[in-house]
């Protein structure tokens, strides 16, 4: 892992934000557009989702001030389609974005001595992982 700074940190936690302030908006649209019998349980589920990443949005915003930095507004990209397996596919590939994301977070938090940072993202690490098993079992993967 490359030399990490404070200063790089907040910068990666600001795309974090970016990227789960996308993932709530993302999964409040799929939610309410996908249609099909076979995805009503995961619809349900999906709302889910986007209120647990607008949490994680808020907590890694916490952070970020805590770290003396400011907390972005910007958004990340967000994945649109009209067949409601591609949205699964896509939500499938936010979910692993995360997931990497998260991890190298965890191991930087981890190198610059920031034990309550590391233990936080760790929780978030592990409702990502939630999330992708939830949506790997809507597609039968």
């Amino acid at each position: 892992m490359a030399k990490v700074t404070k200063k790089k940190l907040i910068e990666e936690l600001n795309k974090d934000l970016e990227w789960e302030y996308a993932a709530a908006i993302q999964y409040v649209q799929h939610a309410a557009v996908m249609t099909g019998p076979e995805y009503e349980g995961i619809i349900k589920e999906l709302v889910i989702h986007a209120n647990e990443e607008m949490a994680h949005a808020v907590t890694v915003a916490e952070q970020i001030s805590f770290l003396g930095g400011t907390p972005t507004i910007d958004v990340e990209r967000v994945e649109t389609s009209a067949n409601s397996k591609t949205m699964l596919k896509q939500d499938l590939a936010g979910e692993d974005n995360a997931i990497t994301r998260y991890k190298e977070r965890i191991g930087q938090a981890e190198l610059l001595g920031e034990y309550g940072l590391r233990r936080i993202l760790e929780d978030i690490l592990m409702q990502e992982e939630e999330h992708k098993r939830d949506i790997q079992t809507a597609l039968g993967l």
